[in-house]
């Protein structure tokens, strides 16, 4: 039972985290229907420029407390992201609004391949460390344990979803952007502007991206210029096993990914009799998103076109 608990906390702090970064391929998808492959990168983008400040504030005996640190690190990513979103979709994307669908998903994975090698050139091929300055606190809850840094990953994630969903339900922004996901067309003839509507959900994803980042490289204690492409296809299979397009599905689907994938690895090795370890883990998250395309291929929540955003 402990094992199970343990398990259970471990793929609900995990899947907050693929919820984040798929919320960004959800929101993109249900504006232009468009699977934005670089959105992995952008995470990895986030966490990169993350350390670099932490590395060089922590390097530089700055007598500040780590938390401060780590958020002054989180504070500098998010604007980069934000920046990086919107150059993207202003010069690989929107010069492509009208054209056959296959050349802006080709071109997605372009720029996802382009921001993997720049990040190579910046930060190199080494692994980059998280500096060991957070609260290293563990908490016994339900016979398992939590640690500090799992919390503030939990509680960070949901207050973003629920930020996310007021914006999008209960602002006029939120208002522009279902408009013109229903229709951009309409909504231009209802004085909304669809090229700022478009550029602000790729800039809000981009932020999201931003702490997903963070997160991530936070809890493993380590980024590299590579982690963006298994994070993204995760969070993609995330996105389409919730109901990509659908904002609750992408959460939904975030979360239930991450459970099922650390209860996986939890117990994959008592169901194969140890032929197979926990270093399977990844398999799951691809063979859930086989199963949801076959069987039911608008996610479990369906796609709630008047929702999207």
């Amino acid at each position: 039972m402990d094992i199970f608990v343990q398990q259970l906390i471990n793929g609900l702090v995990l899947g907050s985290v693929y919820a984040l970064v798929a919320l960004g391929y959800t929101m993109v998808y249900g504006i232009l229907e468009l699977i934005n492959f670089a959105h992995g990168e952008v995470t990895m983008i986030g966490a990169m420029v993350a350390l670099s400040v932490i590395s060089a504030l922590v390097g530089n005996g700055v007598a500040l407390p780590g938390v401060v640190i780590a958020l002054l690190g989180l504070l500098a990513a998010i604007p980069a992201c934000m920046a990086l979103g919107f150059t993207i979709e202003r010069l690989a994307y929107r010069p492509l609004r009208n054209a056959p669908r296959l050349a802006p998903l080709i071109t997605a994975i372009g720029v996802s391949i382009v921001l993997q090698n720049l990040a190579m050139l910046i930060w190199g091929r080494q692994y980059i460390s998280f500096p060991p300055i957070l609260p290293q606190g563990r908490h016994q809850l339900l016979g398992a344990s939590i640690t500090d840094v799992q919390i503030v990953i939990l509680v960070t994630s949901v207050m973003l979803m629920l930020v996310l969903t007021l914006l999008v339900k209960r602002t006029r922004l939120g208002r522009a952007m279902r408009a013109t996901a229903q229709s951009p067309q309409i909504a231009g003839l209802m004085g909304v502007n669809a090229n700022t509507v478009i550029s602000l959900t790729f800039v809000m994803g981009s932020a999201l991206a931003a702490v997903a980042g963070v997160m991530v490289s936070a809890y493993y204690g380590l980024a590299h210029y590579y982690m963006g492409f298994l994070l993204g296809l995760k969070a993609f299979s995330a996105a389409v096993l919730g109901g990509i397009g659908n904002l609750a599905g992408a959460m939904f689907g975030g979360l239930l990914l991450g459970v099922i994938e650390s209860l996986g690895a939890g117990y994959i090795g008592d169901f194969t009799g140890g032929f197979l370890g926990s270093n399977y883990q990844d398999v799951f998250a691809f063979f859930v998103l086989i199963l949801v395309l076959v069987f039911r291929p608008s996610g479990l929540l369906g796609e709630r076109v008047g929702e999207r955003a």
